[in-house]
């Protein structure tokens, strides 16, 4: 096993992050990319020859590629190559939405195109449900947390995302993506136990700080606007964009979809740490022009947080935050009572009845799950008409 690096992020690659402009999903194109990418980032001095990498996809639902709510399996499998390229063993690993099962596990990798990238390039899947614990003495919010198992055994992990709006965290970039490494429905234990935005969004960075990505890669070819991260509409981007810092990628991330970094509660959770840069201007951008693909139309989730709450007197603010906070209304006409919607609450407010899915608000905390694992997508976020206004 070779031994990690002892700094982390790396202070000289901080603040940097690459864009390249990308047009479509060809391999050849993705991986003339990414090689270029791996050279500017100087990958060689975080995956080196003999290591187990892990690479750790966003497949969060059973969904096509051309969906925009997976990371697109030829990104995965360009990156493999690089990564190859260095010396290194690869396997793809993750712990999408619901049980943590080997036919959960196949059902993933054979609806998103992974089964068939990995028989095409010879790339390893994983399919070990195993997990185990890991410490996180410096949490902020949490201070341990269960993991899978290749997550676990790596000698380094690269993180490749999509680029997705989310309607409860605003952002789904590289940080968001690493809350697959918890293992199936240990996360929803984890929205309960953090059923506060700002504290989820810690929690998250606790993570991500645990996890120690050596790169973050974002598919941003085609996006996910609007109630991502399963639930919005692809928009096409046309980049692709690394770094050695996931949270200096996320803010990147956060800039061109015209997000404020800062309204992020886990990169602001980041920038308290002092292991994220607080804006766009402090990066350092190799490749091209990031303005170059910053979407100002980039359609934002519904669920976004209304400003004036803000500047309500504090005793106030928690009963303006629940009324104007969206929340899951289920198309009954449409639900055909699969109940996954009821196996991912972390609360359990959500029950099968008559064949539909019914949802009890007075427990509801607003984390929209069941809206992002919904398989029908029947569940929509809606706000109170006068917070619409």
């Amino acid at each position: 096993m070779q031994e990690k690096e002892t700094q982390w992020p790396s202070a000289e690659y901080k603040n940097t992050v690459c864009v390249h402009g990308v047009e479509k999903y060809s391999y050849e194109l993705l991986l003339e990319t990414l090689r270029e990418q791996f050279r500017l980032l100087h990958a060689e001095e975080c995956i080196r020859p003999g290591m187990k990498v892990v690479i750790k996809p966003n497949l969060v639902v059973r969904a096509e590629p051309d969906s925009a709510a997976v990371t697109h399996p030829l990104v995965t499998a360009a990156a493999a190559a690089c990564i190859r390229e260095l010396g290194a063993q690869v396997l793809v690993a993750e712990s999408s939405g619901g049980v943590y099962t080997q036919a959960a596990l196949k059902s993933i990798y054979n609806g998103t195109g992974y089964a068939e990238m990995a028989r095409e390039y010879g790339i390893d899947l994983n399919y070990d449900c195993s997990s185990g614990e890991r410490k996180a003495p410096e949490g902020i919010r949490c201070k341990g947390f269960t993991l899978i198992t290749p997550i676990l055994e790596a000698d380094a992990v690269v993180d490749i995302c999509k680029l997705k709006s989310h309607c409860m965290t605003g952002l789904s970039g590289a940080v968001k993506n690493l809350f697959g490494c918890v293992p199936g429905l240990m996360k929803p234990e984890l929205h309960c136990r953090y059923p506060e935005k700002p504290h989820f969004g810690e929690m998250l960075a606790d993570l991500c700080c645990v996890v120690k990505p050596v790169l973050s890669i974002v598919d941003g070819v085609t996006a996910m606007e609007g109630n991502g991260p399963t639930g919005g509409k692809p928009m096409h981007m046309g980049m692709l964009l690394s770094g050695r810092n996931p949270f200096a990628v996320d803010v990147a991330c956060a800039h061109a979809i015209a997000m404020e970094p800062k309204k992020i509660y886990m990169l602001r959770s980041a920038m308290e740490r002092g292991v994220c840069p607080t804006s766009a201007q402090e990066l350092q951008v190799l490749g091209e022009s990031l303005e170059e693909f910053v979407k100002l139309d980039f359609l934002q989730p519904e669920s976004k947080t209304t400003n004036f709450i803000e500047k309500l007197p504090r005793f106030l603010r928690p009963l303006a935050t629940r009324l104007a906070s969206p929340a899951p209304k289920i198309r009954r006409e449409e639900c055909i009572g699969c109940g996954k919607c009821a196996e991912s609450c972390p609360q359990h407010t959500i029950h099968i009845q008559d064949k539909k899915a019914v949802i009890d608000y007075t427990k509801c905390i607003r984390c929209y799950c069941c809206h992002e694992m919904c398989p029908q997508h029947v569940i929509d976020i809606r706000r109170l008409p006068l917070f619409r206004l």
